[in-house]
């Protein structure tokens, strides 16, 4: 999954802030017992694939020809799980744009998500919820992983209706006490909101994403159309120009409705359309989150 480089470019201010305790061990940026690499030093450690250069102490490399990394007591890291919506109806795009479906920006969103959590020293998996069941990419940290993550991502595709209850048990599993999850999904299945209740209530931190058509908030449609849910199958014909305004009026009201229901749960929820950059839905999220 290919960032543009001038989104990745925007990305490198961004950074998750935990509201829960980061349990985590390793390297990080999330106040916890492990440490990691902070201001207050506390001792070193010999260098390992993947550490980032500039946590080198050079001055003693000089003296010992050995490179030594500077950690401190007060980092832990964070894990981060996307819950990427992979059914049927993301694959929907904008009549001007066939090409850009709901489910590529969600894509390429988790790979922008993914590169904040390398800068950062963060661990990141990904679980696709689709028809068949779960697609699992297991969590993990550094560039090599990454990079990893956004070849997996390239071959996941979207079908079928929203997993049944019986299917989340890798969820549950994996997604454990004080981690941050971020749901990523058009909102169009009513399961979602019970997910996440479900997380929030299991003291995960959860942020919500809703991926949106431009179609479904300008509605340009004129004349006589055919709309089909593509999960159902069912079929609705309408005359768009005298559609619209009830249109926009009840889908105005379903996405208030989503927005009030998951804020209750204290989970913010915040909504990308198909023509904004992904930096952008990412800094408002994460503005939120802290």
């Amino acid at each position: 999954m290919l960032i543009p480089s001038d989104v990745r470019a925007r990305l490198r201010g961004l950074r998750f802030a935990s509201r829960l305790f980061a349990n985590g061990f390793g390297l990080g940026q999330h106040r916890g017992r492990s440490r990691g690499a902070g201001l207050e030093f506390e001792q070193y450690r010999s260098y390992e694939l993947g550490d980032e250069p500039r946590r080198i102490d050079w001055k003693l490399y000089g003296r010992s020809d050995r490179f030594f990394v500077r950690e401190a007591a007060r980092d832990s890291p964070l894990t981060v799980w996307v819950l990427l919506d992979a059914t049927a109806s993301m694959a929907q795009a904008d009549i001007a744009r066939p090409t850009d479906t709901k489910f590529a920006a969600a894509k390429l969103l988790t790979a922008c998500l993914a590169e904040i959590a390398v800068t950062q020293g963060d661990s990141i998996g990904v679980i696709g919820m689709t028809g068949a069941g779960l697609e699992l990419i297991p969590a993990g940290g550094g560039a090599r992983h990454r990079d990893r993550l956004s070849l997996e991502l390239d071959g996941f595709s979207c079908g079928g209706a929203w997993p049944t209850e019986a299917s989340f048990g890798p969820v549950w599993e994996r997604v454990t006490i004080d981690l941050l999850v971020v749901i990523i999904s058009d909102g169009f299945d009513t399961a979602l909101p019970l997910v996440a209740e479900k997380l929030a209530a299991a003291r995960r931190q959860v942020l919500s994403i809703g991926i949106l058509g431009c179609d479904e908030r300008d509605f340009p449609f004129t004349g006589g159309f055919i709309f089909r849910d593509p999960e159902t199958g069912a079929e609705c014909r309408v005359d768009g120009g005298a559609a619209r305004a009830d249109f926009l009026a009840r889908f105005a009201a379903a996405r208030r409705e989503l927005e009030g229901r998951l804020a209750r749960l204290g989970v913010p929820h915040v909504e990308h359309y198909l023509d904004e950059p992904a930096d952008g839905v990412l800094r408002r999220i994460l503005a939120g989150a802290g």
